[in-house]
């Protein structure tokens, strides 16, 4: 079978586009020559983004609406404002009260909702192609127009606080929050977890939370991608009328620098334990990683899955099937902007907890000493490549792979310039990556029994 061909507008780092532009980025084309994709980005006289791609023979499409503020951005007193005002964002406008936000989209069978992370936000929805003029406006009306009341707050308040307490009762949330501060340390943006804790939700005022919303969502903040059976320059319409209210689109940028390079920040090795009275020890152990920029990611991609992202894994094999130590055993590999961790994760019963330690500790050190076998990197290279491939058949995860990309990443690739990089993954590649990761200072962070 033939692969797809593949055409670039600029090759290598995407470059800055002027406002009030367009540009064709990508156009995919089949072995009859006939073009099954295409990536185009419009940025408006505010800033405002709009990245569309244009997907053969789908009848779904799919919008988000991206904005460059997560948890790292706020201060210790607007601990949790990103988490909070994404809720908040759902419980109406002067156009729309939150039911009438819900009935718009429940009424074409669209599927709508918003996650936070320590980055970015993000609200999305995908519909049938022929409504999606609809999620546009809502969210358009939503993102712009919010009324943010004061009841509303206190609702949503309380909301918020049974959501943490939800997640303080989920020992693996507990654990990677456990994790993430001692990597970065518990007063650092990085270092704090997403939602916030009770006592800065419970002090945080609706000014505050006006304040941050005026402050961070602003067009030249922001991305709008769309993705599936769509005409880029009908969604670029659709955007302009539904993200023009309230002046929105005249918004001024902020001029406050950032704090983000692509140097990857330390991290603080030692250990961190919480005692709780579980059946189960959920430990993760790791070490500083790479950033998302790091040319040695698809590397690092590689090594991730053959340590522990598959039933076929050194750690599931060797932890559970070996040695029955764990039921649940994985690892991870995390990239922000200046910083990143690589772990393994594992939930046992406090009996086994020193053998699951021990087990790690010493096939991470092995991986460290002799890299990976020939057959591991070539299964390692398959399931990335199956995995992004088949995990972008919708245009929800196509909608989501562009969006990303645009806000966070260098450059946009084609599916078969990413496949190629993997590809291009050497023994020699993982075997010094490995060398230089596993044999840092480590991190172990332990929510269970007490020992």
């Amino acid at each position: 079978m033939r692969h797809p061909s593949s055409t670039a507008a600029s090759p290598g780092r995407t470059p800055v586009q002027k406002n009030g532009t367009t540009r064709t980025l990508h156009t995919v084309k089949d072995a009859e020559g006939v073009v099954t994709s295409r990536v185009r980005r419009t940025v408006l006289p505010s800033g405002l983004r709009v990245v569309t791609e244009q997907m053969a023979g789908s009848r779904s499409a799919s919008i988000g609406v991206w904005v460059n503020v997560g948890s790292r951005h706020e201060s210790p007193t607007l601990h949790g404002c990103s988490h909070f005002l994404e809720h908040l964002l759902f419980k109406g406008t002067p156009e729309r009260s939150a039911m009438e936000i819900s009935v718009e989209l429940d009424a074409v069978g669209g599927e709508f909702n918003a996650f936070t992370t320590k980055e970015y936000t993000v609200f999305h929805a995908r519909v049938l192609d022929e409504d999606l003029a609809t999620a546009v406006d809502v969210l358009g009306d939503m993102i712009t127009a919010s009324t943010l009341t004061s009841a509303d707050v206190e609702a949503e308040r309380d909301v918020i606080l049974d959501e943490i307490a939800m997640h303080d009762d989920d020992p693996d949330d507990v654990v990677h929050n456990l994790f993430a501060q001692q990597a970065w340390g518990e007063n650092t943006p990085l270092g704090r977890p997403i939602a916030g804790t009770e006592a800065s939700i419970t002090a945080m005022t609706r000014a505050q939370i006006h304040r941050f919303y005026r402050r961070h969502y602003r067009p030249d903040n922001m991305v709008v991608s769309v993705a599936g059976n769509i005409d880029h320059a009908t969604v670029v319409r659709q955007v302009k009328k539904a993200f023009g209210r309230e002046g929105f689109l005249s918004s001024q940028a902020d001029p406050t620098p950032s704090d983000q390079s692509e140097r990857a920040r330390k991290v603080t090795a030692g250990e961190s334990r919480t005692v709780r009275p579980l059946e189960q020890v959920n430990l993760v152990l790791g070490v500083r990683g790479l950033t998302r920029t790091d040319p040695r990611r698809y590397a690092l991609g590689v090594l991730n899955t053959a340590i522990g992202g598959g039933t076929s894994s050194r750690m599931f094999q060797e932890v559970r099937e070996r040695r029955g130590l764990a039921y649940s055993v994985y690892s991870f590999a995390t990239h922000h902007a200046d910083a990143g961790v690589v772990g393994v994760a594992v939930g046992c019963l406090p009996g086994k907890y020193d053998a699951v330690l021990e087990t790690v500790r010493g096939e991470l050190a092995k991986v460290a000493a002799e890299g990976l076998t020939e057959e591991e990197l070539e299964r390692g290279k398959g399931q990335l490549k199956g995995g992004l491939v088949l995990g972008l058949e919708d245009s929800g995860s196509r909608m989501s792979r562009i969006g990303k990309t645009e806000l966070v990443d260098e450059e946009l690739l084609t599916i078969d310039e990413v496949v190629a990089r993997i590809e291009a993954v050497t023994l020699e590649d993982v075997a010094r990556l490995a060398d230089e990761l596993f044999t840092q200072p480590e991190l172990l962070a332990v929510v269970g029994p007490q020992a």
